[in-house]
């Protein structure tokens, strides 16, 4: 079997903030022997409560076409640290990766895909991220995940959040590995890939973040002077205030896609 039939074994390092495949490995694996196992561990644990396939529907379960690692998938790296230059690294991975524990990832049994884009959304942001760095040590998992306080708004009723998710699915959807992905959100594949572009979508982002936490000027000030110790964050605070102070003009309707 040749390298361009495997599938990529992936660990926290092969994947960043926005960087789908950092080109760094565990392991490859074949295709058919991984994702007979995946399917065999699936169907033996469907039923028990504690899992996270509980309750998903038997002909689903039976069906190993719908197996997660054939989809992208919202990871998120083990190790974190608050002292690191970010403490939640999360990224949406592509279809047919598989993933050691050192990446584990969300699995989602309702909501849309735009849903999934608005969550990667806020979990990307500085303002999440300032947060996690008060009760993050040495590693993420998923009670401390569970513990972040995620703004509650839907993309389908809040014009902010629609728009975290269009942005999130933008500057994650780098290549057409994730178009079906892309296209279930309403984005273009590859739209945010250059420079000003994803720069400025970043530090709009933060912005919505900010404003579905309900935060103002002062509390941005904050998150940026004491986001870590002995590092500048002026240049973005001043951008991310731009779009924050423009956001604050906006009637909803106004709320809207700039891609072009």
């Amino acid at each position: 079997m040749t390298s361009e039939s495997l599938w990529p074994v992936y660990k926290g390092a092969s994947f960043n903030l926005w960087n789908p495949d950092t080109g760094r490995y565990f392991a490859w694996a074949d295709p058919t022997a991984i994702t007979d196992h995946l399917q065999q561990k699936r169907t033996r644990q469907a039923g028990r409560r504690d899992n996270a396939f509980y309750g998903t529907s038997p002909d689903q379960i039976a069906d190993p076409t719908t197996l997660p690692c054939r989809r992208p998938r919202v990871a998120f790296r083990d190790i974190a640290r608050a002292t690191d230059p970010r403490t939640v690294i999360t990224a949406l991975i592509p279809p047919e990766v598989v993933i050691t524990n050192k990446g584990p990832y969300l699995l989602r049994i309702a909501g849309t895909t735009a849903d999934e884009a608005f969550v990667l959304g806020v979990l990307s942001s500085m303002i999440l991220d300032w947060y996690a760095r008060r009760v993050v040590e040495l590693n993420m998992n998923f009670h401390i995940l569970n513990s972040f306080p995620v703004p509650d708004a839907s993309p389908a009723t809040d014009p902010v959040a629609a728009r975290i998710a269009e942005i999130a699915g933008r500057l994650a959807a780098v290549d057409d590995r994730f178009s079906e992905w892309a296209a279930a959100v309403g984005v273009r594949v590859g739209s945010a890939n250059d420079e000003p572009t994803k720069s400025e979508l970043i530090y709009e982002l933060d912005a919505c973040v900010a404003h579905l936490y309900g935060l103002d000027e002062t509390d941005l000030e904050v998150i940026y002077t004491t986001f870590r110790r002995g590092v500048d964050y002026s240049d973005r605070h001043q951008a991310v205030l731009a779009h924050f102070r423009r956001l604050a003009t906006l009637s909803d309707d106004s709320i809207s896609s700039d891609e072009s």
